[in-house]
């Protein structure tokens, strides 16, 4: 079923006493690592500011050109460079820590500042005082720290790094246009809203880098080893890569390296499967999350029935992601949300 633009789908919808109250449209994707359309709803040659869902792809340099181990960085910290990550306590403290081994602070974060998207934490660090929150809070903060640490470590001053003149932007900038195969020039170029670029590709581009990213296909061999590694990081400390409660850390806790997820802003979640080499990337049109969320778990069971649904148990995790009840204020039940992707 599609939309008057005829290049979008049906995604999600929402019911109330037994009727749809509303529908969620967008475009949703499933390529291979040799680009090849395995399942498409919509327009699969549109073009899409992918945003926060390419964090583990700007990682990559930092892994690849030895700077994570020099520095010793963990996997957790690996994990929380690849993060969207909510601000909890544990978040803020391990970007400080990654910042101190080069010896620097928060001032050196150009992401800016934003309180916690997880309420609990933002109530916490007001009850000790504060007025404002930091740049540490920003759900960027890990992958901004990764920058840091990676500049320093390769001897260049990380004053700027957000801008894409920067040798660091540059450097990074070159692993998503390896992963990706899209060239990422001024003309499909926006500014994200951590301050750094985020540029423009094709959907079907995009599933196919994540595709790319899960299998290590098409990667140099530096490249395919740093995924292989950031892929173990995320999944042994899915908590840093968003937070309590986040899809994103519910889905890798239950899967562990069978799936990758992540994230972005404006209605964008994207996966990649590794056993099946297949990358998907999801957008709600109306850019809110929990169309994409129950959209992507909808293709996840589809398409990753060889690696994701090992028993019932999992077949039944993934159902509670694609349908959820809507409760009112009151916790009773007045309707559901749910995937119509089969």
């Amino acid at each position: 079923m599609t939309d008057k633009k005829m290049d979008m789908g049906l995604l999600a919808e929402a019911t109330r006493g037994g009727r749809v109250e509303s529908r969620h449209y967008g475009r949703a994707v499933v390529v291979d690592t040799a680009g090849r359309l395995v399942w498409s709803c919509g327009d699969a040659e549109s073009w899409l500011f992918p945003r926060s869902t390419v964090k583990a792809f700007l990682a990559l340099e930092l892994v690849a050109s030895g700077a994570a181990d020099r520095l010793k960085l963990g996997d957790d910290a690996l994990a929380l460079s690849c993060a969207s990550h909510g601000g909890e306590e544990a978040h803020t403290r391990l970007a400080a820590s990654m910042l101190a081994r080069v010896g620097r602070d928060e001032t050196a974060l150009e992401c800016g500042a934003h309180w916690p998207s997880y309420a609990p934490a933002a109530g916490q660090w007001m009850a000790q005082g504060h007025t404002a929150p930091c740049c540490l809070h920003n759900t960027c903060s890990g992958k901004h720290a990764g920058m840091v640490c990676l500049s320093c470590d390769q001897g260049i001053d990380p004053t700027g790094y957000v801008d894409p003149e920067h040798e660091i932007q540059k450097r990074v900038t070159a692993s998503l246009e390896q992963v990706i195969g899209v060239p990422h020039r001024a003309e499909n170029r926006g500014m994200d809203g951590c301050s750094l670029p985020t540029y423009a590709v094709p959907y079907r581009a995009l599933a196919q880098g994540l595709a790319r990213f899960g299998t290590g296909d098409g990667l140099s061999d530096a490249y395919a080893e740093a995924a292989a590694r950031l892929r173990r990081a995320v999944a042994a400390h899915p908590y840093m890569v968003a937070g309590t409660g986040r899809y994103d850390t519910a889905i890798m806790e239950r899967f562990g390296e069978r799936a990758f997820v992540k994230m972005g802003a404006e209605g964008i979640m994207v996966a990649a499967l590794p056993e099946e080499g297949l990358g998907i990337v999801v957008k709600a049109e109306d850019g809110g999350a929990r169309a994409a969320e129950l959209a992507l778990t909808a293709l996840l069971k589809r398409f990753g029935q060889k690696s994701l649904c090992h028993s019932g148990e999992d077949e039944a995790f993934l159902d509670r992601w694609s349908a959820r009840k809507q409760l009112n204020w009151r916790g009773r039940e007045v309707g559901m949300l749910r995937s119509v992707i089969r």
